[in-house]
């Protein structure tokens, strides 16, 4: 009990799941996941013609994924009929079909999927006249669950969401990649990938700090309303961190491109162990527990625990003030430090205490 997750009436038994993308866009990835230990399935994005993508279309370069990938190169008469209807017999999750982009796409597709579908996500144009059309017309053609999945673009991402809601979306998938982003080969003196003018679209690590601000903001403005988080998970802490920012299902995707499919089970394994460790009883209490905005910390000057400092120095090296130093253990001079918190923030065994914890 301590993973499992009730979301919109269904049971995940842990909140982690694949992200929309390259990862689900066949049938044996979706056998693959199906037996794997993530909560839940998530295809790639189906249109009702099949994408046309410029090659190469993913890169890694450094922390982030840059793409330039559109929805799924299978049209959705090969996703019924080759992939889902396949599919469905052997599905022991929920699952989660992505469709876009239009209200005359949706259309066509909610029907066609919508007996193998749990949920939808849908991936659209954000354009806000467009949206109310796009939403009416889904929850028209299906009594399932819905979510719009939010470009971080979006500036009045509030209003967006409430648009959403309002005419009839569940609820909201926070982030989608951030961009226009820029790879560069610097060997070779251009682009890594890219459409016009180089432009690409990044996900990954980079930008968790953006999706859990829009997700803690969403939570804030709509206390009821179910969120699933999304970009730059890659450790048991991050899915926790989400959830308490007020996601209650985390989605995964670039870490899994750039350290493999094996990455999904290993975090899952480690996530009892970590909870315990952060002192999180089950996901159900995290979910019920509010994100504190206080950050006034101690505003004291560093205290060093001495037997669990590893002397690493990092301290040392990372503070602006050169307040730090180690002559025998690390110590700190009181007249030059300003209690920035930066040291405690590096300290890699929590051996310091007292600007930003007690």
């Amino acid at each position: 009990m301590k993973l499992k997750v009730e979301f919109c009436h269904h049971l995940f038994k842990n909140p982690l799941m694949p992200a929309s993308g390259p990862l689900t866009d066949k049938l044996e990835q979706l056998v693959f996941f199906n037996d794997s230990q993530v909560g839940a399935i998530v295809t790639k994005t189906i249109s009702v013609e099949g994408a046309r993508v410029n090659k190469p279309c993913i890169v890694n370069k450094g922390h982030g994924i840059f793409n330039t990938e559109l929805w799924s190169e299978k049209p959705a008469s090969v996703w019924r009929h080759e992939i889902l209807e396949k599919f469905h017999p052997l599905k022991k999750k929920p699952l989660f079909i992505s469709l876009g982009y239009t209200k005359k796409d949706m259309e066509t597709l909610i029907p066609l999927f919508n007996p193998y579908a749990d949920f939808f996500e849908v991936s659209t144009h954000y354009n806000m006249d467009e949206l109310k059309g796009l939403v009416s017309t889904i929850r028209q053609l299906t009594d399932k669950p819905f979510f719009i999945k939010l470009s971080p673009h979006i500036q009045d991402y509030i209003d967006f969401v409430g648009t959403a809601i309002h005419y009839g979306a569940t609820g909201v998938v926070a982030i989608n990649s951030v961009g226009p982003t820029m790879a560069i080969d610097l060997r070779q003196r251009k682009t890594m990938i890219g459409l016009k003018e180089g432009q690409s679209w990044m996900s990954g690590a980079p930008i968790k700090a953006i999706a859990l601000h829009r997700v803690a903001m969403i939570r804030q403005a709509f206390p009821e309303v179910p969120i699933i988080g999304c970009g730059g998970v890659e450790r048991p802490e991050d899915i926790l961190e989400f959830i308490l920012a007020g996601g209650q299902l985390v989605q995964m995707l670039s870490h899994a491109l750039i350290k493999g499919t094996d990455r999904y089970d290993q975090i899952i394994k480690k996530l009892p162990t970590v909870m315990e460790d952060y002192d999180i009883p089950s996901m159900k209490s995290l979910i019920n527990t509010q994100l504190s905005f206080s950050n006034e910390g101690l505003n004291h000057y560093p205290s060093i625990h001495q037997e669990a400092c590893i002397k690493c120095q990092w301290c040392v090296k990372s503070c602006p003030e050169k307040a730090l130093f180690l002559d025998g253990y690390i110590q700190c001079k009181v007249d030059l430090c300003v209690s920035c918190g930066l040291c405690e923030s590096r300290c890699p065994v929590d051996a310091i205490k007292g600007v930003l914890s007690c």
